[in-house]
């Protein structure tokens, strides 16, 4: 079912727009980075989750030209352990159990957030602020008691260097996170635990990652490439290339 904002944006769920993937992947494009697009898990499970989780899959698009604002998309799954002990694995980790959890028939109890992307056009207009109340509201709607996210601190890539274990410490001069995508967490609500270290994990040929980061990489070593957090690791007598993103897990309780 679609929901007016405001008289000029709705979401539109996968379950109501057999092709929401596809113009969701739009904007996905427009903003990841090519790198990212190379996750196995991803890969493995991306559009698994129009088809087989498409109430949590929605866009954000203008009433009248039904341009995509933003994309999100979010997996349910059974989680019983504390906030704190929420693994290292991140991303990976929640975009898999999901997927484990219903072929085992456990029932969700939480929904993990995925990913908010909004469209280069639409940034800094309060709409990642409406997409991720959204989430929540879809939470709510299905009887889940809590959102997990794995954030990508996207203000990370342009300090690769400094540890996510000090950068998420950092705060800007109101006493928020420095981070934009972070401070708009805790903002509404949220409470960020700790740093996944290893919540992706994406691995090449070195002749692949030439491509994706448009660099050649002349020796073996760690290198800072356009839009990664952090280093990658580049070993030429393995002909492979590693990169592992830290992310942030940040907690909402639904009420």
């Amino acid at each position: 079912m679609s929901e007016n904002f405001n008289k000029t944006y709705r979401i539109v769920r996968a379950a109501d727009r057999p092709n929401l993937l596809d113009v969701a992947d739009e904007v996905n494009m427009l903003s990841w980075p090519e790198f990212m697009m190379h996750d196995a898990i991803a890969k493995s499970h991306w559009v698994g989750l129009y088809d087989v989780f498409p109430d949590y899959q929605f866009c954000l698009m203008d009433l009248d030209s039904e341009t995509v604002i933003a994309s999100a998309n979010s997996i349910p799954l059974r989680y019983d352990g504390n906030s704190e002990d929420l693994p290292g694995e991140g991303w990976d980790w929640a975009l898999q159990k999901g997927f484990n959890d219903l072929k085992a028939g456990k029932k969700p109890n939480i929904l993990c957030a995925l990913s908010i992307t909004v469209h280069p056009v639409f940034r800094e207009k309060g709409f990642s602020l409406k997409a991720l109340q959204s989430m929540k509201s879809i939470a709510k709607s299905q009887g889940l008691n809590a959102l997990i996210a794995p954030v990508r601190p996207f203000l990370k890539s342009r300090y690769p260097l400094i540890a996510i274990e000090k950068y998420i410490k950092w705060q800007d001069d109101d006493g928020f996170p420095f981070d934009a995508w972070l401070r708009v967490h805790i903002k509404d609500g949220g409470r960020i635990i700790k740093p996944c270290s290893e919540s992706m994990v994406i691995s090449g040929k070195i002749a692949e990652w030439e491509d994706w980061a448009a660099m050649k990489f002349p020796e073996s070593g760690s290198y800072t490439i356009s839009g990664a957090l952090v280093p990658i690791d580049i070993d030429l007598d393995d002909d492979r290339g590693v990169y592992v993103e830290p992310n942030v897990w940040v907690y909402h309780p639904i009420e």
